[in-house]
């Protein structure tokens, strides 16, 4: 574990703010607008999508970020369906969760149907923990960006923990983002998982400024390496809402695969401890 990932692990708001330089400290306003990355309470998702929906609405939450499941892209709901009950409740379906494979264009129609922002490829289309593989899928990822920009939507990528191994040297998950085009493929930096992977959030956004439109905001229990309540796990996550200028987002999405208790409680506890920042 390096010092800064040390440092991420240990220090608090107060250490935060000493810390970061005055135009980082900026970066904190305008007051930050959450969403929810729907696997978060894919359960209840399943079983009933229009009441659970009612349920993360009833919480203060206006952003939705969908995920593919066995019931398709939006839960049962047909693209059309799932942006009318987001709109009747007050939130928008900003962003949604896909694979590029072959019905990736049918994928890009429904997404123009539910009038959401961005489709986000949720995990590494093809195997290989290797430089040339990654520079292969940099090229999808561009041309799949292509595609999504003439229908008027943002392609981008979400990682995991995997990206951050390295072949000779070169850290993979840089491979893509050296050869990709930023205005075709706009990255969702997941902190939970960067932190897992022993890496820092912080050096991604000094080194690749403005690349990170949306975040999964996600506190890591580092001993299990598995989601937890926020303030319980290793993210420092005032540290992280001071880098917000610099990274570029525009969508901060809360997700939590595992909860001390269930979903709804967990995000009630999550959103708790974002106010009080």
């Amino acid at each position: 574990m390096n010092a800064r990932r040390d440092f991420l692990i240990k220090s608090g708001l107060c250490c935060a703010g000493a810390l970061v330089t005055p135009h980082i400290s900026l970066a904190s306003s305008p007051k930050s607008v959450y969403g929810v990355q729907l696997y978060s309470f894919r359960d209840d998702m399943a079983r009933d999508a229009k009441g659970t929906l009612r349920k993360i609405a009833d919480l203060g939450i206006k952003e939705i970020e969908s995920a593919k499941s066995s019931m398709g892209h939006y839960y049962g709901l047909s693209p059309r369906d799932m942006k009318t009950a987001c709109d009747e409740l007050g939130m928008k379906l900003k962003s949604g969760h896909v694979h590029l494979d072959k019905d990736f264009d049918s994928t890009i129609e429904e997404a123009v149907a539910a009038e959401q922002e961005y489709l986000i490829c949720s995990s590494m289309p093809s195997s290989g923990q290797n430089v040339d593989n990654y520079k292969r899928v940099a090229e999808a990822f561009n041309k799949a960006g292509e595609s999504c920009k003439k229908l008027g939507i943002k392609f981008g990528y979400h990682n995991h923990e995997y990206e951050f191994e390295s072949e000779n040297g070169q850290v993979l998950y840089d491979i893509l983002m050296d050869n990709t085009e930023p205005d075709l493929v706009h990255m969702e930096l997941d902190l939970g998982w960067v932190i897992i992977a022993e890496k820092d959030p912080v050096h991604y956004f000094e080194k690749y400024p403005g690349r990170f439109p949306l975040w999964h905001l996600k506190d890591m229990n580092m001993t299990e390496k598995e989601s937890t309540e926020f303030g319980k796990g290793g993210l420092d996550i005032p540290l992280m809402m001071q880098y917000q200028k610099l990274s570029g987002v525009k969508h901060i999405f809360i997700e939590q695969e595992e909860y001390a208790s269930n979903p709804l409680d967990s995000m009630r506890h999550n959103l708790a401890y974002l106010a009080k920042l």
